[in-house]
């Protein structure tokens, strides 16, 4: 009974309120001048879209038709696609001192986006893997208006909290970032403790598929980016982009809006993945970035 109360607390209130609290912590990083962005700076923000907003969902649709997974695992592999970017992908940005602009841009718009593109393409995906009929239909338009305030509400509060109080922006955006990732492990270990029964066989079922669903869109960020014309601050974010998937919002869907516990899986695993494989390329870009200080210093030195 204990448990069956605890689940239903994170479910409807620690949840929706930690996600709140997340995407307004990202609108303490907007401006207005970031959606102006999209025009002054159109190609970057154009080729960082289309990889999120189409190629991203339509590699996750093929990889989870192709794969060998139970429909609710599939579902949750649309649920992470169709959940791009977050604050987490700003944050790995700017260790890995990639254009930060143009995520913080990348990620506002993606959000605001796919509030009107997530409950149609689920439910199209919930039909195509569950069947017709099956009892996961989502009301379009609720969704629409539970993401909405999920979403786009908070991101407005916390422009508005940077506009009139710059300085409290400024010093919370770090620690929300900080916050963010923190959530995500602790939502981690409620899901292992809840479903621990499944967890080895989630693992096995749907770690493959996060792990070619992470490689697959990096590489595809990054080498349509560079064969592109766009720069290497520039394909960073973009990498970062495509490959970190808001899946806080994703576990959200599943176990709120769907009341699904297996299909929260394939996102807990894949932020497991995101995190690692985002640490490594911080690293290598990070080593990249000082050897080509160290030439440029060689290069400029005075031969004698």
């Amino acid at each position: 009974m204990a448990d069956i109360e605890l689940v239903t607390l994170v479910n409807t209130q620690v949840i929706p309120i930690c996600i709140f609290l997340i995407m307004m912590g990202m609108g303490l990083s907007l401006e207005i001048s970031d959606f102006k962005r999209v025009v002054n700076h159109p190609k970057a923000v154009a080729i960082g879209l289309t990889n999120q907003l189409l190629l991203l969902p339509i590699i996750g649709f093929i990889l989870a038709n192709i794969m060998p997974l139970e429909p609710e695992y599939a579902v949750g592999v649309m649920l992470l696609v169709l959940c791009p970017g977050g604050t987490t992908s700003n944050m790995f940005t700017h260790l890995a001192k990639g254009d930060v602009a143009l995520s913080v841009t990348m990620t506002a718009v993606a959000s605001l986006i796919t509030v009107f593109t997530i409950p149609i393409v689920l439910n199209f995906s919930l039909v195509h893997f569950m069947g017709e009929g099956n009892q996961f239909q989502l009301p379009i338009v609720a969704t629409m208006l539970s993401l909405m305030k999920l979403t786009i509400v908070p991101i407005a509060i916390g422009m508005l909290i940077r506009k009139l109080a710059p300085r409290i922006a400024k010093s919370t955006q770090a620690h929300v970032s900080r916050f963010g990732i923190l959530f995500l492990t602790l939502l981690i270990i409620f899901l292992t403790y809840i479903q621990q029964d499944i967890v080895i066989p989630a693992l096995i079922a749907a770690g493959p598929v996060s792990i070619v669903l992470n490689i697959s869109t990096m590489a595809l960020g990054y080498y349509s980016s560079k064969w592109l014309g766009l720069n290497m601050p520039q394909r960073t974010s973009i990498t970062i982009e495509v490959g970190l998937q808001n899946s806080t919002l994703s576990m959200f869907m599943s176990l709120t809006l769907l009341s699904n516990y297996k299909m929260s899986f394939t996102p807990a695993i894949y932020t497991l993945i995101m995190l690692f494989t985002a640490g490594v390329l911080v690293k290598m870009l990070g080593l990249k970035l000082k050897n080509q200080h160290n030439d440029r210093k060689l290069s400029a030195a005075p031969t004698e």
